[in-house]
Protein backbone atom coordinates (compact mmCIF):
# COMPACT_ATOMS: atom_id res chain seq x y z
CA UNK A 1 0.00 0.00 0.00
CA UNK A 2 2.79 2.46 0.89
CA UNK A 3 4.70 2.20 -2.39
CA UNK A 4 2.80 5.11 -3.98
CA UNK A 5 1.27 6.65 -0.87
CA UNK A 6 0.88 10.42 -1.23
CA UNK A 7 1.33 10.43 -4.99
CA UNK A 8 -1.26 11.64 -7.50
CA UNK A 9 -1.29 10.31 -11.04
CA UNK A 10 -3.19 10.68 -14.31
CA UNK A 11 -3.72 7.62 -16.50
CA UNK A 12 -5.21 8.28 -19.92
CA UNK A 13 -7.56 5.74 -21.43
CA UNK A 14 -8.06 4.10 -18.04
CA UNK A 15 -11.76 3.39 -18.29
CA UNK A 16 -11.08 -0.12 -19.57
CA UNK A 17 -8.43 -2.63 -20.56
CA UNK A 18 -4.80 -2.19 -19.58
CA UNK A 19 -5.37 1.40 -18.47
CA UNK A 20 -8.08 0.38 -16.01
CA UNK A 21 -5.91 -2.44 -14.67
CA UNK A 22 -3.05 -0.02 -14.09
CA UNK A 23 -5.33 2.57 -12.46
CA UNK A 24 -6.62 -0.02 -10.01
CA UNK A 25 -3.10 -1.28 -9.38
CA UNK A 26 -1.59 2.10 -8.53
CA UNK A 27 -4.61 2.93 -6.35
CA UNK A 28 -4.06 -0.27 -4.37
CA UNK A 29 -0.49 0.94 -3.86
CA UNK A 30 -1.76 4.18 -2.32
CA UNK A 31 -1.84 6.64 -5.21
CA UNK A 32 -4.74 8.97 -5.92
CA UNK A 33 -5.81 8.50 -9.54
CA UNK A 34 -7.46 10.62 -12.19
CA UNK A 35 -9.22 8.13 -14.45
CA UNK A 36 -9.51 9.44 -18.00
CA UNK A 37 -11.66 8.11 -20.81
CA UNK A 38 -13.89 9.47 -23.56
CA UNK A 39 -16.74 7.45 -22.07
CA UNK A 40 -18.25 8.71 -18.82
CA UNK A 41 -19.68 5.27 -18.06
CA UNK A 42 -16.33 3.50 -18.43
CA UNK A 43 -14.47 6.13 -16.40
CA UNK A 44 -17.08 5.95 -13.63
CA UNK A 45 -16.85 2.16 -13.60
CA UNK A 46 -13.11 2.24 -12.94
CA UNK A 47 -13.49 4.95 -10.29
CA UNK A 48 -16.20 2.94 -8.55
CA UNK A 49 -14.00 -0.16 -8.51
CA UNK A 50 -11.13 1.81 -6.96
CA UNK A 51 -13.34 3.41 -4.32
CA UNK A 52 -14.89 0.04 -3.48
CA UNK A 53 -11.42 -1.09 -2.42
CA UNK A 54 -10.87 2.02 -0.32
CA UNK A 55 -8.80 3.94 -2.88
CA UNK A 56 -9.04 7.53 -4.09
CA UNK A 57 -10.01 8.35 -7.66
CA UNK A 58 -11.94 10.84 -9.76
CA UNK A 59 -13.14 10.59 -13.33
CA UNK A 60 -12.29 13.08 -16.04
CA UNK A 61 -13.88 12.67 -19.44
CA UNK A 62 -11.62 14.39 -21.95
CA UNK A 63 -10.51 13.97 -25.55
CA UNK A 64 -6.76 14.33 -25.18
CA UNK A 65 -6.30 14.91 -28.90
CA UNK A 66 -7.54 18.43 -28.12
CA UNK A 67 -5.02 20.69 -26.36
CA UNK A 68 -7.48 22.41 -24.03
CA UNK A 69 -9.12 19.16 -22.95
CA UNK A 70 -5.73 17.61 -22.22
CA UNK A 71 -4.96 20.65 -20.10
CA UNK A 72 -8.24 20.27 -18.22
CA UNK A 73 -7.33 16.65 -17.52
CA UNK A 74 -3.96 17.53 -16.02
CA UNK A 75 -5.43 20.43 -14.04
CA UNK A 76 -8.05 18.10 -12.59
CA UNK A 77 -5.30 16.17 -10.85
CA UNK A 78 -3.75 19.33 -9.41
CA UNK A 79 -7.12 20.70 -8.30
CA UNK A 80 -8.36 17.46 -6.77
CA UNK A 81 -5.20 16.14 -5.17
CA UNK A 82 -2.92 19.17 -4.88
CA UNK A 83 -0.10 17.86 -7.06
CA UNK A 84 0.87 15.74 -10.07
CA UNK A 85 3.43 12.99 -9.56
CA UNK A 86 2.78 10.73 -12.51
CA UNK A 87 1.37 10.66 -16.02
CA UNK A 88 0.74 7.42 -17.89
CA UNK A 89 0.18 8.04 -21.61
CA UNK A 90 -1.93 4.95 -22.25
CA UNK A 91 -4.93 6.10 -24.34
CA UNK A 92 -5.02 4.41 -27.73
CA UNK A 93 -6.98 4.40 -30.95
CA UNK A 94 -6.35 1.39 -33.18
CA UNK A 95 -6.09 1.36 -36.95
CA UNK A 96 -5.68 -1.97 -38.74
CA UNK A 97 -5.02 -3.02 -42.29
CA UNK A 98 -2.25 -3.38 -44.80
CA UNK A 99 -0.91 -0.39 -46.68
CA UNK A 100 -2.86 -1.49 -49.76
CA UNK A 101 -6.07 -0.95 -47.75
CA UNK A 102 -5.00 2.28 -46.05
CA UNK A 103 -7.79 4.03 -44.13
CA UNK A 104 -7.05 7.78 -43.83
CA UNK A 105 -9.81 8.40 -41.30
CA UNK A 106 -8.69 5.66 -38.94
CA UNK A 107 -5.05 6.62 -39.41
CA UNK A 108 -5.64 10.26 -38.55
CA UNK A 109 -7.59 9.34 -35.43
CA UNK A 110 -4.83 6.98 -34.28
CA UNK A 111 -2.18 9.65 -34.74
CA UNK A 112 -4.40 12.24 -33.03
CA UNK A 113 -4.94 10.11 -29.92
CA UNK A 114 -1.79 8.03 -29.64
CA UNK A 115 0.78 10.65 -30.66
CA UNK A 116 -0.74 14.12 -30.44
CA UNK A 117 -2.73 13.25 -27.31
CA UNK A 118 0.38 12.05 -25.53
CA UNK A 119 2.23 15.19 -26.59
CA UNK A 120 -0.62 17.36 -25.34
CA UNK A 121 -0.86 15.67 -21.95
CA UNK A 122 2.90 15.73 -21.41
CA UNK A 123 3.14 19.34 -22.56
CA UNK A 124 0.71 20.31 -19.80
CA UNK A 125 2.02 17.87 -17.17
CA UNK A 126 5.66 18.86 -17.42
CA UNK A 127 5.00 22.32 -15.98
CA UNK A 128 3.85 21.29 -12.49
CA UNK A 129 6.36 18.45 -12.46
CA UNK A 130 9.29 20.77 -13.17
CA UNK A 131 7.95 23.26 -10.63
CA UNK A 132 8.08 20.59 -7.90
CA UNK A 133 11.27 19.04 -9.39
CA UNK A 134 9.78 15.57 -9.40
CA UNK A 135 7.56 13.38 -11.51
CA UNK A 136 7.38 10.23 -13.60
CA UNK A 137 6.06 10.00 -17.16
CA UNK A 138 5.29 6.56 -18.55
CA UNK A 139 4.57 6.13 -22.27
CA UNK A 140 2.75 2.92 -23.15
CA UNK A 141 4.43 1.70 -26.31
CA UNK A 142 4.09 -1.67 -28.04
CA UNK A 143 6.19 -4.43 -29.49
CA UNK A 144 4.40 -3.50 -32.72
CA UNK A 145 6.72 -0.51 -33.09
CA UNK A 146 9.39 -3.01 -34.12
CA UNK A 147 7.15 -4.13 -36.97
CA UNK A 148 3.92 -6.12 -37.10
CA UNK A 149 1.86 -7.14 -40.10
CA UNK A 150 -1.38 -5.22 -40.74
CA UNK A 151 -0.51 -2.67 -38.06
CA UNK A 152 1.53 -0.05 -39.91
CA UNK A 153 -0.31 2.99 -38.54
CA UNK A 154 -0.51 1.67 -34.98
CA UNK A 155 3.15 0.63 -35.15
CA UNK A 156 4.14 4.10 -36.33
CA UNK A 157 2.33 5.78 -33.46
CA UNK A 158 3.96 3.50 -30.91
CA UNK A 159 7.34 4.14 -32.50
CA UNK A 160 6.68 7.84 -31.99
CA UNK A 161 5.98 7.23 -28.30
CA UNK A 162 9.27 5.36 -27.99
CA UNK A 163 11.14 8.23 -29.66
CA UNK A 164 9.55 10.65 -27.21
CA UNK A 165 11.00 8.62 -24.34
CA UNK A 166 14.54 8.86 -25.71
CA UNK A 167 14.33 12.57 -26.51
CA UNK A 168 12.56 13.66 -23.33
CA UNK A 169 15.04 11.71 -21.22
CA UNK A 170 17.87 13.74 -22.74
CA UNK A 171 15.93 16.99 -22.39
CA UNK A 172 15.05 16.39 -18.74
CA UNK A 173 18.52 15.32 -17.64
CA UNK A 174 19.43 17.03 -14.41
CA UNK A 175 15.81 17.49 -13.32
CA UNK A 176 13.73 15.38 -11.00
CA UNK A 177 11.41 14.28 -13.80
CA UNK A 178 11.86 10.81 -15.30
CA UNK A 179 10.52 9.35 -18.56
CA UNK A 180 10.22 5.64 -19.28
CA UNK A 181 7.96 3.26 -21.15
CA UNK A 182 6.00 0.07 -20.79
CA UNK A 183 5.44 -2.32 -23.67
CA UNK A 184 2.44 -4.36 -22.52
CA UNK A 185 1.49 -7.86 -23.53
CA UNK A 186 -2.05 -8.92 -22.76
CA UNK A 187 -5.33 -10.18 -24.12
CA UNK A 188 -7.68 -7.23 -24.25
CA UNK A 189 -10.26 -5.59 -26.45
CA UNK A 190 -9.41 -1.96 -25.87
CA UNK A 191 -11.17 -0.26 -28.72
CA UNK A 192 -14.39 -2.13 -28.16
CA UNK A 193 -15.11 -2.51 -31.86
CA UNK A 194 -12.38 -4.35 -33.71
CA UNK A 195 -10.48 -7.53 -33.00
CA UNK A 196 -7.02 -6.87 -31.61
CA UNK A 197 -4.09 -9.12 -30.64
CA UNK A 198 -5.20 -11.85 -28.28
CA UNK A 199 -8.91 -11.56 -28.91
CA UNK A 200 -10.89 -13.86 -31.19
CA UNK A 201 -13.89 -12.63 -33.16
CA UNK A 202 -16.25 -13.63 -30.36
CA UNK A 203 -14.30 -11.55 -27.83
CA UNK A 204 -12.90 -14.48 -25.90
CA UNK A 205 -9.29 -14.29 -24.80
CA UNK A 206 -6.97 -16.68 -26.54
CA UNK A 207 -5.43 -19.28 -24.28
CA UNK A 208 -1.99 -18.49 -22.99
CA UNK A 209 -2.05 -14.68 -23.15
CA UNK A 210 -1.72 -12.67 -19.92
CA UNK A 211 -4.56 -10.57 -18.54
CA UNK A 212 -4.32 -6.75 -18.52
CA UNK A 213 -3.58 -6.89 -14.79
CA UNK A 214 -0.28 -8.67 -15.49
CA UNK A 215 1.14 -5.38 -16.82
CA UNK A 216 0.23 -3.18 -13.85
CA UNK A 217 3.40 -3.92 -11.79
CA UNK A 218 5.54 -2.24 -14.45
CA UNK A 219 3.59 1.00 -14.15
CA UNK A 220 3.56 0.77 -10.35
CA UNK A 221 7.33 0.37 -10.36
CA UNK A 222 8.02 3.18 -12.82
CA UNK A 223 5.79 5.62 -10.93
CA UNK A 224 7.45 4.80 -7.61
CA UNK A 225 10.62 6.04 -5.97
CA UNK A 226 12.05 2.54 -6.45
CA UNK A 227 12.66 3.62 -10.06
CA UNK A 228 14.32 6.91 -9.18
CA UNK A 229 17.45 5.92 -11.13
CA UNK A 230 15.60 4.42 -14.11
CA UNK A 231 15.42 6.80 -17.06
CA UNK A 232 14.83 6.34 -20.76
CA UNK A 233 13.99 2.64 -20.55
CA UNK A 234 11.19 0.58 -22.09
CA UNK A 235 10.14 -2.46 -20.08
CA UNK A 236 8.20 -5.40 -21.48
CA UNK A 237 6.64 -7.94 -19.16
CA UNK A 238 5.70 -11.24 -20.73
CA UNK A 239 4.49 -13.89 -18.33
CA UNK A 240 7.48 -15.02 -16.29
CA UNK A 241 9.92 -12.89 -18.27
CA UNK A 242 10.79 -9.20 -18.21
CA UNK A 243 12.71 -7.60 -21.06
CA UNK A 244 14.45 -4.29 -21.65
CA UNK A 245 14.22 -2.95 -25.19
CA UNK A 246 17.41 -1.91 -26.93
CA UNK A 247 17.47 1.65 -28.21
CA UNK A 248 17.87 2.45 -31.91
CA UNK A 249 21.58 2.78 -32.63
CA UNK A 250 24.07 2.78 -35.48
CA UNK A 251 25.48 -0.70 -36.04
CA UNK A 252 29.23 -0.89 -35.68
CA UNK A 253 31.63 -1.33 -37.31
CA UNK A 254 30.74 0.96 -40.20
CA UNK A 255 31.91 0.65 -43.79
CA UNK A 256 34.29 3.28 -45.13
CA UNK A 257 35.15 4.46 -48.65
CA UNK A 258 36.83 7.62 -49.92
CA UNK A 259 33.71 8.26 -52.00
CA UNK A 260 30.33 6.59 -51.95
CA UNK A 261 28.47 5.60 -55.10
CA UNK A 262 25.59 3.20 -55.65
CA UNK A 263 28.13 0.61 -56.76
CA UNK A 264 30.27 1.12 -53.67
CA UNK A 265 27.16 0.75 -51.51
CA UNK A 266 26.40 -2.52 -53.27
CA UNK A 267 29.92 -3.63 -52.49
CA UNK A 268 29.47 -2.79 -48.81
CA UNK A 269 26.29 -4.87 -48.68
CA UNK A 270 28.17 -7.75 -50.25
CA UNK A 271 31.09 -7.40 -47.86
CA UNK A 272 30.91 -5.43 -44.58
CA UNK A 273 27.14 -5.61 -44.27
CA UNK A 274 26.76 -9.15 -45.53
CA UNK A 275 24.48 -11.07 -43.16
CA UNK A 276 24.12 -7.99 -40.94
CA UNK A 277 20.75 -6.64 -42.07
CA UNK A 278 18.48 -6.37 -39.05
CA UNK A 279 15.31 -8.42 -38.97
CA UNK A 280 12.01 -6.55 -38.59
CA UNK A 281 9.32 -7.47 -36.09
CA UNK A 282 9.05 -8.15 -32.38
CA UNK A 283 8.51 -11.85 -33.08
CA UNK A 284 7.69 -14.13 -35.97
CA UNK A 285 4.60 -16.30 -36.29
CA UNK A 286 6.89 -19.32 -36.36
CA UNK A 287 8.10 -18.55 -32.84
CA UNK A 288 4.64 -18.45 -31.29
CA UNK A 289 3.40 -21.29 -29.10
CA UNK A 290 1.34 -23.82 -31.02
CA UNK A 291 -1.90 -22.73 -29.33
CA UNK A 292 -1.40 -19.13 -30.48
CA UNK A 293 -0.80 -19.88 -34.16
CA UNK A 294 -4.52 -19.71 -34.84
CA UNK A 295 -7.08 -16.96 -34.53
CA UNK A 296 -5.94 -13.35 -34.59
CA UNK A 297 -2.18 -13.88 -34.70
CA UNK A 298 -2.44 -16.17 -37.68
CA UNK A 299 -4.73 -13.73 -39.49
CA UNK A 300 -2.27 -10.91 -38.82
CA UNK A 301 0.45 -12.91 -40.53
CA UNK A 302 -1.57 -13.98 -43.53
CA UNK A 303 -4.24 -11.36 -44.24
CA UNK A 304 -3.67 -9.51 -47.51
CA UNK A 305 -6.57 -7.04 -47.50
Amino acid sequence: MSLLQGKAVVITGSGHGIGAACAKGVARRGAAVVVNDISQARADETVAAIKAEGGRAVACVADISKWDEAGRLIQTCVDEFGRLDGLVNNAVSYSYGRLSAYDPVGAERSVAVNVVGSLHCTGHAIKPMLAQNSGSIVNVTSGAHMGMLNMGVYSATKGALASMIYTWTLELEGTGVRVNGMSPFAATNDDGAQSIPGVDDDGKRQAGLPTPEANAPVVEFLLSDLASDVRGQIIRIDGEEVFLYSHPALLLPSARRSKWTAEELAGAFNKEFKDRQVRCGVLGIESLPVDLKTGFWARMATTTD
